[in-house]
């Protein structure tokens, strides 16, 4: 294919947001439909990339790459099978949000659907630069439109939470910058060259000591972003506070930047430092997945309840992609698309009853399931996804984890069992009150079911937890190839640190295919 996929994919939302400035602000049913056409043609393209992707290729695929800064600074975009399920996850979870949008922002529609096209651009960059600075400059992108998101459209306590939200991750974030800047030194001193493309620091090879902290500065910045317990305090507050869509977003992409940083950068540029830190940050992810459950479990809000679920769903993820075998690490991917697709829907659920009685409260619930049937069929689907029911997407994803997790770390993998039941607990108790009993009050009498425009939001993402619960080997085909490839470099690259150990040197450049081993 000689078109510029990925560039057509990741720049058509900016276009797009750009394109929404010079439409009159009262015309709001054009300023919908161009955003949502928009952002249906970036998910058309992410299709065609789907079926297009060469699922037997392990290395990048649909390469771009030209000059652009110099010094090393190129624009060079590709996507393997550790990326192509996340951009894929970002196109089809953006119209969701449009949609949403709909209904719950009435003020500054306009403004919500730019920051939202942004957005958008930010997140799948992020997931196709090949470029260290490239990576960077869309990572930092993506904080100036949901800063807006939260801080304009946001609850009663939105300046809280964006000032937390922003404060966290730009504190990551510059720490990362530092050790970016240290790594293009080390690079430019071992090889004479000037690069921050990720292919060519394969084969570098750092002393211990600065792998410990360049990783630790990489890991930080990735660590706040997912978040790493004790890292997490930042995300209910966001959570709350953020209008429904960007609620969606958040938890169904914007985590998943951090993990994905750590598998696409953190462990393969620094994989000494990255093993020692393993154990620690293990034990961490499993102190989230506990800590995560039991404070979902004691919510009164909804939406803090499925707030508390994600820290313990991504420390999960976390402790399957720190186990470091390829069982473990296709299921992390896996389960990042699963918890997008449960968590983007339980939110919107919540939203939905929101939009109706402006409360979030469960106590002001009951009996919601006799006047919303199609609503609660709906919830109900969303919730035994998020809890790993057979048959829906959430089972295969953490089955792999579990299993992958057991033969490295069998203790800590026994105790992260706990979140089947704790999410089982906390989704069904939350059911439960909200759904059935009698009905409560005047608010919850009056109920309207989904409307049309909400059944079209919901039904793709309940298409998707039954093909991906029934089927997931149609996304883990893509993948074999790439996480094969991941983990036979890693390896490479830890045998050739052991040849170099004694030695006094700070960067080396190494040929990898010297230490691969043969079949």
């Amino acid at each position: 294919m000689n078109a510029p996929l990925l560039s057509l994919i990741v720049f058509l939302p900016l276009a797009g947001a750009v394109g929404l400035i010079f439409i009159p602000r009262d015309r709001n049913r054009l300023l919908r439909a161009v955003s949502l056409a928009v952002a249906l043609l970036v998910l058309a393209l992410g299709v065609v990339l789907y079926f297009a992707f060469d699922a037997g290729t392990a290395g990048p695929q649909f390469v771009e790459q030209r000059a652009w800064l110099g010094y090393g600074i190129r624009y060079h975009l590709g996507v393997d099978g550790l990326s192509l399920a996340l951009v894929l996850l970002t196109a089809f979870l953006v119209p969701i949000a449009i949609l949403a949008s709909w209904g719950s922002v009435r003020e500054r529609a306009k403004e919500f659907a730019f920051f939202l096209l942004l957005l958008e651009t930010g997140m799948l960059g992020v997931f196709v630069s090949l470029n260290l600075f490239l990576f960077y400059v869309f990572w930092e992108t993506v904080l100036i439109p949901m800063y807006f998101l939260i801080g304009v459209w946001g609850g009663p306590r939105r300046v809280y939470a964006t000032v937390k939200f922003v404060l966290f991750t730009m504190a990551g974030s510059l720490l990362m910058l530092a050790a970016l800047f240290v790594l293009y030194g080390l690079y430019h001193g071992a090889t004479g060259t000037y690069s921050l493309t990720l292919v060519d620091y394969a084969g570098l090879v750092l002393s211990p000591s600065l792998q410990t902290w360049l990783f630790l500065a990489f890991a930080l910045a990735f660590a706040v972003k997912v978040p790493l317990f004790p890292l997490h305090t930042w995300l209910p507050d966001a959570h709350v506070e953020a209008p429904t869509p960007a609620s969606v977003l958040l938890a169904a992409v914007l985590l998943k930047m951090g993990a994905y940083g750590f598998v696409r950068f953190a462990i393969p540029l620094f994989p000494d430092a990255a093993a020692r830190f393993m154990p620690a940050l293990s034990i961490l992810a499993v102190i989230g997945i506990v800590y995560g459950g039991f404070m979902a479990l004691v919510q009164k809000d909804m939406k803090s309840l499925v707030a508390y679920s994600s820290v313990s769903h991504m420390g999960l993820i976390m402790l399957a992609i720190f186990a470091l075998n390829p069982t473990a690490m296709e299921g992390g991917l896996l389960q990042m698309v699963n918890h997008g697709l449960s968590t983007g829907a339980l939110f919107l659920c919540v939203g939905v009853l929101y939009d109706r009685t402006h409360t979030r409260l469960m106590a002001d619930y009951g009996g919601v399931a006799k006047v919303m049937p199609v609503f609660a069929a709906v919830l109900l689907i969303s919730a035994l996804s998020s809890a790993g029911l057979p048959g829906l997407n959430g089972f295969a994803g953490e089955i792999l984890c579990f299993f992958g997790t057991f033969t490295a770390r069998p203790v800590l993998a026994a105790i992260a069992v706990s979140t089947v039941v704790l999410a089982a607990a906390y989704l069904l108790n939350m059911y439960q009150r909200v759904m059935h009993g009698p009905v409560r009050g005047e608010k919850t009498a009056g109920l309207r079911d989904l409307s049309p425009r909400e059944v079209l939001i919901f039904v793709p993402l309940i298409v998707l937890m039954f093909w991906l619960g029934l089927a997931p080997g149609a996304w883990l085909r893509k993948m074999d190839a790439s996480v094969a490839e991941y983990f036979s470099l890693l390896k490479a690259k830890t045998k050739a640190a052991e040849t170099l150990r004694g030695r006094d040197f700070k960067a080396v450049r190494v040929d990898l295919e010297e230490y691969r081993e043969r079949p």
